[in-house]
């Protein structure tokens, strides 16, 4: 037998290094809730081998009993959890039925482009009022693309100071249109020669240099890629890489730089194609008296929630948190739209504001810290308050388009989540309503991992799926 070879003091290390590596994670000895889902719930995480930075919490929201806590207090990054703030107070503080107007104005022989901050302001919006516009004035002295609704920092604290020219990344703007990004269709050309590319809008504000090469072998394949020259704060793109000649077409989203001027040329070539002549373009306001001639209001806020949450949009986020900073004295700013966030959150949902770092609205920024019990204290004041119907309908369900397609779709709208993605992070948090347990509200956020996500989505989707399936 094994043992007769050991010493006495050998087999006792022995046996304590066995009872060690079959004990779970200390952190899993640390946690609170229901014996029941404890059991469950640590079994997935032991079991999933992931040892990252965790934070989990689930409520009963019937009796408020925690079901499960694991390390809940701990601040961590949240990510596009950081939305949820944001919804929140947006809802509150400017009503689900607020619209975002966006303006053109005469001055004489000037005409006044004056953005309002509607995050979904569409070029055939734009167009709409190119159109009224040309009928009231076709000789344009100068037209001034007024963005003073909201400052000109267009990024926010803490935003990656190389995101480049990612959708994601677009520049926050008053004035801003078509996402304040180019679409990019590719198509593969003659095999040897560039790709087909084409572009929407169709402007002068671009340029774009091709070097890219049909091909019909994988071997070597290399990455496609269009890229902006974001470092130099240029408008040209480049586009690199392989495509096979047998690829469908694909799309690509890339910001662009200058926001107001991007729009204000927008509005110039349709001015023109309408029959109008301007002579200048130029970024600011135009002193006198001003007409009204042209408004346009845009759908109401929880129509743009519901892409902020589903598509979480990050243009929509910080538009809506400068709109909450805009008053009569200064124009929209971070710092007052994230100190009206705080304040709905320490006034309303009664979170200690100090123990809490809000940066931005869409959790960009790597400043932000939030802990699993802060956002689960939101989502029960939601469910509690006059906003939950129109607040739970922004929320994605397992298996809808966008961040939840690939996600849970066997429950459907049983779940209303948010997700939550950035380098080394990974969150979902929101609403469960199970049959056995009533409605819940739960928030995991994981942090500090190299690599994909998607193991750490897969945890937490089986976290989530035990709440039905137990």
């Amino acid at each position: 037998m094994i043992f007769r070879a050991l010493s006495s003091k050998q087999f006792i290390l022995f046996i304590l290094s066995w009872y060690i590596s079959c004990a779970p994670p200390r952190s899993l000895l640390n946690i609170t809730g229901d014996p029941g889902f404890k059991r469950k719930i640590n079994e997935l995480i032991s079991s999933s081998g992931l040892d990252v930075s965790m934070g989990i919490k689930i409520v009963s929201l019937s009796s408020g009993e925690t079901l499960y806590g694991l390390n809940n207090h701990k601040l961590l990054l949240p990510a596009s959890n950081n939305k949820l703030y944001t919804c929140a107070a947006a809802i509150e503080r400017l009503g689900a039925d607020h619209v975002f107007t966006t303006t053109v104005l005469r001055n004489g022989g000037n005409l006044i482009l004056k953005g309002g901050g509607d995050p979904d302001l569409t070029i055939d919006r734009l167009d709409s009022l190119a159109k009224i516009s040309v009928n009231v004035i076709k000789n344009v002295d100068t037209l001034f693309v007024d963005e003073s609704l909201m400052d000109t920092m267009y990024y926010g604290e803490g935003w990656m100071w190389d995101e480049g020219s990612w959708w994601y990344a677009a520049p926050i703007s008053a004035m801003s249109v078509n996402d304040n990004c180019i679409d990019f269709y590719v198509d593969p050309g003659q095999l040897g020669g560039p790709a087909k590319v084409d572009h929407y809008p169709r402007t002068s504000y671009l340029r774009f240099v091709n070097n890219s090469i049909t091909v019909n072998d994988t071997l070597d394949l290399k990455k496609f890629n269009i890229e902006r020259d974001w470092a130099g704060r240029t408008n040209q793109f480049t586009i690199t890489g392989e495509i096979l000649d047998t690829a469908k077409t694909d799309t690509f989203y890339r910001n662009i730089h200058d926001p107001a001027l991007f729009s204000g040329t927008l509005f110039k070539e349709l001015l023109e194609l309408h029959g109008a002549k301007i002579k200048n373009i130029l970024i600011g306001n135009s002193s006198g008296i001003l007409d009204t001639i042209a408004v346009h209001r845009s759908d109401s806020l929880i129509h743009s929630a519901f892409n902020l949450m589903n598509e979480s949009d990050n243009l929509t986020a910080e538009l809506f948190i400068k709109t909450m900073g805009t008053s009569t004295h200064n124009p929209g700013n971070w710092k007052d739209g994230i100190d009206t966030v705080k304040s709905f959150l320490f006034e309303k949902v009664g979170i200690d504001t100090s123990a809490i770092r809000i940066a931005d609205g869409s959790g960009v920024s790597r400043y932000n810290l939030s802990s699993p019990d802060q956002i689960v204290s939101l989502l029960s004041w939601v469910f509690n308050s006059a906003s939950k119907d129109d607040f739970i309908s922004t929320l994605p369900g397992g298996g809808w388009v966008g961040t939840m397609e690939e996600r849970l779709g066997s429950l459907g709208a049983s779940v209303r989540v948010k997700t939550g993605h950035i380098s080394g992070v990974s969150c979902l948090s929101g609403f469960a309503f199970t049959q056995k347990y009533g409605p819940l509200a739960f928030s995991m956020i994981m942090n500090g991992f190299i690599g994909s996500a998607k193991p750490y989505q897969q945890l937490q989707d089986k976290i989530c799926s035990i709440l039905f399936y137990d």
